[in-house]
């Protein structure tokens, strides 16, 4: 379609658009791709051609410093695409990246592509909307079994991605706009690649799949993005008081744009930036503008051009793109931020704070919430209050954005719930049983920083299953027919356990109707 209509703005504009024949004899190189930002040469990796550090917008620095991204100019340059382009900043100490031209994106194609006709998958990676980078996640098994082409974005992150300031055009969202941009690119360029530019589907896990839901609601998303998948990350996730870390206000991951521009200030102020506040951050190190990250890690501003609603309204109000969504998590996705708490403070959660916790969460429904989950009913106060959080704030709320999505789009609802898999967030390490934690489920598509981590029995098998369905959703907009769509509140939603993959009976083992 969109090959199409750009057919008939030739014949209705000018009258017809000349073809050339373009006679470069690097195009009879398989390894060679003519993209709009170049002559990129990739490389081959197993049965994959692969084009990395591939540059999608002009380096985000000086002036260009938070303000909305602009695409690469075009050009006929051979462009080595054979080594990752620089992540954006993140980090501290020893590991602080400070590399602000990072806006860079990766494509993994199955050898043998060229009809274009390969639906694309464009990965938005997770990491708190403060790191992470599209070089943490290899596709290579992902493009080659699912016979798909997958695209791994960065973006900026942290007070260089969310910052927002009174006046600024793009405020708390250029890490949004970032991603929206490469999602653009990846439709603009999926031909060249043998893809299908009206077969694309935005895909990410935590702070990518609550941006990927909030694109869902945004009207620069409309026309880039045919199918999501959305893991851990629904829209109507909300953290009580005390839950996302103790100690912290309820959270959610999108803010008013007021807010956003308030918090912005007051940094700006600690920053010693009074006025003219932008020109002065603008001039910082940027190792002074990353050491404020933690406080941009509540994600995106509403009230925008880009999103114009809370997401988590246009979810309730049917305000959404009508497209085909796989929407789901982990059994026991809270577990990894509890033994983050731990590893930072192992008095944070104890039998003596299980109790003041629930209180500072709940109010005057702690009581009752203590008695549906009581210490006593667990092996640890840690364990109680991870599986408590788990139901209140991920689980339950991910059911109903599926149940709300369906109303107007095809919806599937998964959990990944293999208690075996890879302990990538340290879990076990703080004496809390890892479980299908949060993150756990990222090594089942992707090698992470290319070490293939799926050792144990059965998990090979469980991620051939995921990439089956996940590709041929992808392909289809159906993962296939042993996977029942969800219809209400109730479900069905199909649990990824290993060995095994079936409806379970998720609304009542997260108490759904309680919450």
């Amino acid at each position: 379609m969109k090959k199409f209509l750009a057919a008939l703005v030739c014949v209705l504009l000018v009258g017809g658009c000349t073809t050339t024949t373009d006679d470069r004899p690097e195009l009879q190189d398989p390894l060679f791709v003519d993209t709009a930002t170049g002559l990129l040469r990739g490389s081959e990796v197993g049965g994959t051609r692969q084009y990395l550090g591939v540059r999608y917008a002009q380096p985000p620095i000086g002036d260009l410093r938070w303000a909305l991204p602009v695409a690469a100019p075009d050009t006929d340059d051979v462009v080595d695409a054979t080594s990752f382009g620089a992540r954006c900043p993140q980090g501290a100490g020893p590991d602080v990246q400070t590399d602000e031209d990072c806006l860079f994106l990766n494509v993994t194609v199955p050898s043998g592509a060229g009809d274009g006709r390969l639906p694309v998958v464009v990965w938005w990676h997770g990491g708190g909307f403060t790191s992470g980078a599209g070089s943490d996640y290899d596709a290579t098994r992902f493009a080659e079994q699912g016979n798909v082409i997958v695209v791994t974005v960065n973006y900026r992150l942290g007070m260089l991605g969310y910052l927002g300031l009174p006046g600024l055009e793009g405020s708390g969202n250029f890490g949004l706009a970032d991603q929206l941009l490469a999602l653009k690119w990846a439709n603009d360029n999926a031909e060249a690649f043998g893809g299908d530019p009206d077969n694309v589907t935005v895909m990410g896990e935590s702070a990518g799949g609550m941006s990927a839901c909030a694109a869902l609601g945004s009207p620069a998303a409309e026309g880039l993005v045919d199918k999501a998948i959305i893991q851990s990350g629904s829209c109507l996730i909300d953290w009580p008081a005390g839950t996302l870390y103790p100690g912290l206000p309820e959270l959610t991951p999108y803010a008013p744009l007021a807010e956003s521009e308030a918090t912005g200030s007051a940094i700006a102020d600690t920053l010693s930036c009074t006025d003219d506040q932008l020109r002065c951050l603008r001039e910082l190190p940027v190792e002074k503008v990353v050491e404020q990250s933690s406080s941009f890690g509540n994600g995106l501003a509403y009230g925008t051009d880009l999103l114009p609603t809370d997401p988590a309204d246009a979810v309730r109000n049917g305000r959404t793109l009508p497209i085909p969504v796989i929407m789901g998590g982990n059994a026991d996705e809270h577990r990894s931020f509890v033994g983050g708490a731990l590893l930072a403070d192992p008095t944070s959660v104890t039998d003596e704070t299980y109790g003041s916790l629930v209180q500072q969460a709940f109010g005057t429904r702690a009581g009752e919430v203590e008695q549906r989950y009581p210490r006593s009913g667990f092996d640890s106060a840690a364990l109680a209050w991870s599986t408590l959080v788990t139901d209140a704030a991920w689980s339950c709320p991910m059911l109903n954005t599926s149940a709300l999505l369906s109303t107007n789009a095809d919806v599937w609802s998964y959990e990944f719930a293999d208690e075996t898999a890879p302990d990538v967030s340290g879990v076990s390490a703080t004496g809390l049983a890892q479980g299908a934690a949060h993150a756990t489920d990222l090594p089942y598509t992707f090698d992470l920083n290319g070490s293939d981590l799926l050792t144990g029995p059965g998990q090979k098998e469980l991620a051939s299953k995921m990439i089956d369905a996940w590709s041929e959703f992808a392909r289809s907009g159906n993962p296939g027919d042993a996977w029942p769509k969800t219809t209400d509140a109730s479900g069905p939603v199909l649990e990824f356990g290993n060995p095994d993959a079936a409806v379970g009976n998720y609304h009542d083992a997260h108490q759904c109707s309680f919450w």
